[in-house]
């Protein structure tokens, strides 16, 4: 009788998503936004207005206090170093656009999200979480 083997299929996962999207970011100034940072979770690329879709950062724009808008300028600064760090990815949720038109992307680089990053250095919060009081900093 002739033996028998049996076969294993080996299932190669297909490659991490490619970090393909890169400018040169500036802060947002004057009425021509093309690549710039408006804030902690807003930005500019190609012309398109980005709303970070996984976090919410401290206002600069409408602060309830001094300290929210502080808190907004550090983060919208790390956003500004995270962006030109190097290339990114932008990704679609289940919603395109917020009410404002603004398009929502979840911004990740070698498939982490750099929300997830200002998130853990305390200059964002989850979007699913409660809004943070900003004004009662520790």
């Amino acid at each position: 009788m002739p033996e028998r083997y049996e076969t294993t299929t080996l299932v190669i996962p297909p490659p991490l998503r490619s970090d393909t999207l890169r400018a040169r970011f500036t802060l947002c100034d004057g009425p021509i936004r093309v690549n710039c940072v408006v804030d902690g979770d807003t930005f500019w690329f190609r012309g398109d207005k980005i709303r970070i879709a996984d976090i919410g950062a401290p206002e600069i724009f409408t602060p309830h206090c001094r300290d929210e808008r502080q808190a907004g300028e550090i983060a919208r600064d790390r956003l500004l170093v995270l962006l030109n760090a190097g290339s990114f990815t932008l990704v679609s949720g289940w919603r395109d656009t917020d009410r404002y038109g603004r398009k929502l992307r979840t911004v990740t680089r070698a498939d982490r999200s750099l929300g997830a990053t200002l998130v853990e250095e305390g200059l964002a919060r989850r979007w699913n979480e409660p809004r943070r009081d900003w004004c009662a900093l520790d």
